[in-house]
């Protein structure tokens, strides 16, 4: 086990954690880090995320309760379901310009971050948070296998998209693991925005550039609805369990799914990790909580229920009555796939930040914007055209986010921050993580790196069955199957569970992380 002292960032891909080390060993605070990683994740590993999607927060700072930053965009103004059924569309498409008609609120969430920690000392400057993704960026970055793969896998969807080749194949091809790739045009939009300020992709010249290329792509964004863009900061969901609390985000996030699956399991008397219990008690908690989420999470302006009213006792009670420790239930659920980063700091002050960025699918709609360099998200296909509800399409709407990042405060004194990438994955993978650190005293490494499963739908496939990596104990697999599960077995440290990390704050100023060994990522501290 590896602890550090000054600060730590866990991030999954190296060079972005180390981006936001250096920052710490600087004298950079949690949150300056965290840009800092931001922006390099957004570099290298642009399959998953960028300055075209959007992200989710919750940052600690001692004595005070933790605060959520939504810096998810909006549907534009011009956006309303006519414009598709008009297309001969009957849902909202994950890919091309009509994807691309939510604004991408990830820079305002770095922005909302940075005006929260100014209190806390003298900042480091923009520029100097940024560099290490100009320069990436400027001089080029090792491809790594995901990015390769997901890029193979999708090629036939995105390779006819505007701006798509020029940037992200060789030759036509998906450009090689470990090949050298270089994203200049992504560089001086960078570069820009660390002399310019941050507010320049929303109401600067680089919003006018971001504008006038959706406008000539086919999006109906347009430069009003970005400079309507503003992250907001939020009360985070909290779950009251004996060993302490656990902090998520409130719609249009999952994040009360995660919390509810953490609130019926603890219910459950799970005897130990590595056990048919374990596993077949969060799965049937999965099920309960994904059925809350389908029914009633979405844009928050639009839901009837207070999420906050399901965490209570009396709620998880009722929620949890007849679930069966020996039956597998049936279940249908509206599932979500999802390409995403998690990543977590934390610094010597006990500050901490647990962040999610996310194009959404691989790439997001595969608009890449020729002036700027920046990729769309497509998270708009979230929203359904034809049905009432929280996630109906309607103009100023939020759409539905998997993002959720957590944080523990746990009553021994460690702050836990954790987090997971992969749609319906992640609070499935959240569970995992906590139940074994937390509940049962594994190591967070070990936590982290244990054999995962994941109950539904992954990278866009749409299944029911529980998939199960091949390190599980046989005997396991086989309870499990004989108690009605459908079972699916992958790979070891299968792709398809996503990638995981964590970072803990110890009482005795200790700072431990973890990285997915899924992932192209590390632990890197000072």
């Amino acid at each position: 086990m590896t602890t550090f002292r000054r600060g730590l960032v866990s991030a999954p891909h190296h060079l972005a954690a180390q981006a936001g080390a250096d920052v710490l060993a600087e004298g950079g605070n949690a949150v300056e880090a965290a840009v800092a990683t931001a922006a390099a994740l957004c570099v290298v590993y642009p399959h998953m995320t960028g300055l075209g999607g959007d992200g989710f927060w919750l940052v600690h700072a001692p004595g005070r309760d933790p605060v959520g930053i939504d810096a998810c965009g909006r549907a534009g103004a011009a956006v309303i379901p006519e414009i598709f059924h008009s297309a001969g569309l009957d849902a909202v498409p994950a890919r091309g310009p009509l994807a691309a008609c939510s604004v991408a609120g990830a820079v305002s969430g770095w922005l909302a971050a940075l005006d929260l920690a100014r209190p806390w000392g003298r900042p480091l400057p923009l520029a100097r948070l940024l560099e290490p993704a100009v320069r990436l960026a400027r001089e080029g970055f090792p491809v790594s296998r995901s990015q390769h793969d997901l890029t193979a896998s999708a090629l036939g969807e995105l390779s006819p998209r505007s701006g798509f080749a020029d940037q992200f194949l060789a030759h036509g091809a998906p450009p090689e693991p470990g090949s050298v790739l270089r994203l200049p045009v992504l560089a001086d939009a960078l570069e820009r925005l660390g002399r310019a300020g941050l507010d320049d992709f929303y109401r600067g010249g680089l919003a006018a550039s971001l504008a006038a290329d959706l406008e000539r792509a086919g999006s109906p964004l347009t430069r009003a609805d970005l400079a309507g863009q503003r992250a907001g900061m939020v009360k985070p969901l909290v779950l009251t369990l004996p060993e302490g609390r656990v902090c998520n985000l409130p719609p249009p996030t999952q994040g009360l799914a995660s919390l509810l699956i953490l609130g019926l399991a603890r219910r459950l008397g799970i005897p130990c990790a590595e056990s048919f219990e374990h596993v077949h008690g969060i799965v049937e908690a999965t099920k309960r909580a994904f059925a809350v989420r389908d029914r009633e999470l979405g844009d928050p302006s639009a839901m009837t229920a207070d999420p906050a009213a399901f965490l209570t006792p009396e709620a998880l009670a009722r929620l949890g009555s007849g679930l069966d420790m020996e039956r597998a239930a049936a279940w249908e659920a509206d599932g979500a796939p999802g390409d995403t980063v998690w990543f977590g700091t934390a610094d010597a002050s006990g500050r901490a930040a647990s962040c999610i960025q996310s194009l959404y699918f691989e790439f997001g709609s595969g608009l890449v914007l020729p002036g700027s360099g920046v990729t769309w998200q497509n998270r708009a296909c979230a929203f359904r055209l034809d049905r009432g509800g929280p996630r109906a399409l309607a103009p100023g709407r939020k759409p539905f986010h998997t993002l959720n990042p957590a944080l523990a405060l746990l009553g021994d004194g460690r702050v836990l921050a954790y987090g997971a990438m992969g749609g319906d994955g992640q609070p499935q993978t959240q569970a995992a993580i906590y139940s074994r650190h937390v509940w049962f005293g594994q190591g967070l490494e070990e936590a982290v790196a244990a054999p995962r499963w994941l109950l539904g739908r992954a990278w866009g496939a749409a299944s029911r069955s529980l998939k199960l990596e091949a390190r599980f104990d046989p005997a396991i697999v086989e309870a499990l199957r004989r108690a009605g599960h459908e079972l699916e077995m992958v790979e070891e440290f299968s792709p398809l569970m996503g990638h995981a990390g964590a970072v803990e704050l110890h009482p005795d100023g200790r700072l431990e992380g973890a990285s997915d060994p899924r992932s192209d990522g590390a632990a890197a501290g000072c």
